[in-house]
């Protein structure tokens, strides 16, 4: 008897076998089994691509949003205290030349000096970013953080520290900080460190607990001179439009910054960081691919016991016309809907997990009684997630993918059964 593929009756005869109990021959319990593994498997997959797809966006945004796309530095030469230097003393003009290429948004000189800094007998080491006011309101994650104290508007008044920073101290907006450098004043019986206080305006969150436990921005030229770095830059930081395409824009800056010129590149700093990310999304993707495989093959028990028990429906559906076909697609129906169903389940497990991370991050670091995340080693305050539908579409594909696949061998062994022996001792 020839009939469409899928016809009515054999959705009919799959669902009779799915909700059958065990008394009856059927194998609801081992149904029951594949479901919840499949369901499992594709949750953890997309909750694990959700928290590294975060976590990297996240990494990546602190970054670009605190730090130079690219940054030019001079070369190396010998300054007139006789040490090597990469000071850049035609900073303004270099810097112009740069902004004037097309992609880059912004080039300002700085300086960089690392200190102490103390305030009330509690020291802290910091790193010092000298920087014209008008520049530092133009650095996202500084000018509009997750969090600020006091205002970037007074800036040119005093110094913008991290939060880290500020809870190190115990510092406050209004506070005087005072930075030690040792590189300080000449004199006649050697070089003496250089004390300053100044006035704490402004307190950021960056999102990085590094940034924010060793950052200090200070005037430009407050800067210079307390560094002894009068007329002269350490680096331009450049700001591009496009950061991703960072490596195409190192030769015009390049050109206008001089022959002289040195570029260190956002993915010269982070790049062995981003690519072990990327080594550890491809080890996670196999491995939970692997356990989507294994929640899978408890299909194809299911459907080897649901065809050794229905071995006598099976042998009197082919006397009365069934073809092999049929019975194929029959019990291909049977596992199938187990993995589709899994499948369906588990994306919307995953997905409220990645969209409720901050809730059961809370309650999983109020069951464990605090101190589950630790920023000093992640680098980041918070577990990140980011659902990216490509990343669903993946673990959609794999799922069922695998669970069709492995499907078809027992449904072939059905639909292959000899009906005369299948009735012979019945």
């Amino acid at each position: 008897m020839r009939t469409r593929p899928f016809a009515r009756f054999e959705w009919m005869i799959a669902w009779r076998y799915l909700r059958a109990r065990r008394a009856e021959g059927g194998v609801s319990v081992m149904t029951w089994i594949s479901l919840i593994g499949i369901t499992l498997a594709v949750f953890a997959l997309i909750a694990t691509l959700a928290v590294r797809s975060g976590f990297r966006a996240e990494f990546v945004d602190t970054i670009l949003g605190a730090n130079a796309h690219l940054t030019v530095y001079g070369a190396s030469h010998i300054d007139d205290g006789g040490r090597l230097s990469r000071s850049i003393a035609d900073y303004d003009e270099m810097a112009a030349r740069i902004a004037a290429v097309p992609g880059v948004t912004r080039a300002a000189p700085l300086i960089r000096g690392q200190v102490m800094a103390s305030f009330e007998g509690r020291n802290a080491g910091v790193e010092v970013y000298g920087i014209a006011p008008a520049h530092l309101k133009t650095i996202p994650r500084i000018a509009s953080p997750e969090e600020s104290r006091g205002s970037i508007e007074d800036f040119e008044h005093g110094v913008a520290i991290g939060s880290g920073v500020a809870r190190e101290l115990d510092i406050a907006v209004g506070d005087r900080i005072r930075l030690i450098s040792p590189d300080g004043v000449q004199t006649a019986f050697g070089t003496s460190p250089r004390i300053n206080a100044y006035e704490v305006v402004y307190i950021f969150t960056a999102g990085r607990w590094d940034i924010d436990r060793t950052r200090v921005y200070l005037p430009f030229a407050e800067a210079q001179s307390y560094f002894n770095r009068d007329g002269v830059a350490d680096e331009l930081e450049v700001m591009l439009e496009n950061p991703d395409r960072v490596e195409a824009m190192v030769m015009p800056v390049l050109q206008a910054a001089g022959d002289l010129a040195i570029v260190w590149t956002w993915r010269d700093s982070a790049g062995s960081f981003l690519r072990a990310l990327d080594v550890e999304d491809n080890v996670m993707f196999v491995i939970l691919s692997i356990l989507v495989l294994i929640a899978a093959m408890n299909i194809v028990s299911g459907l080897i016991m649901l065809v050794k028990n229905k071995g006598r429906d099976i042998g009197i559906l082919r006397t009365m016309g069934l073809t092999e076909g049929a019975v194929l697609r029959v019990f291909f129906i049977c596992g199938a809907s187990v993995g589709v169903l899994g499948t369906l389940f588990g994306v919307i497990l995953g997905c409220l997990f990645a969209i409720y991370i901050e809730q059961v991050f809370a309650a999983v670091n109020w069951v464990a009684g605090g101190g589950v995340w630790d920023p000093s080693v992640r680098g980041l305050y918070e577990l990140p997630a980011q659902l990216r539908w490509e990343d669903v579409a993946r673990a959609v594909a794999l799922s069922l993918g695998l669970s069709f696949v492995v499907t078809i061998f027992p449904a072939r062994r059905a639909a292959r059964m000899n009906p005369v022996e299948a009735l012979r001792y019945e």
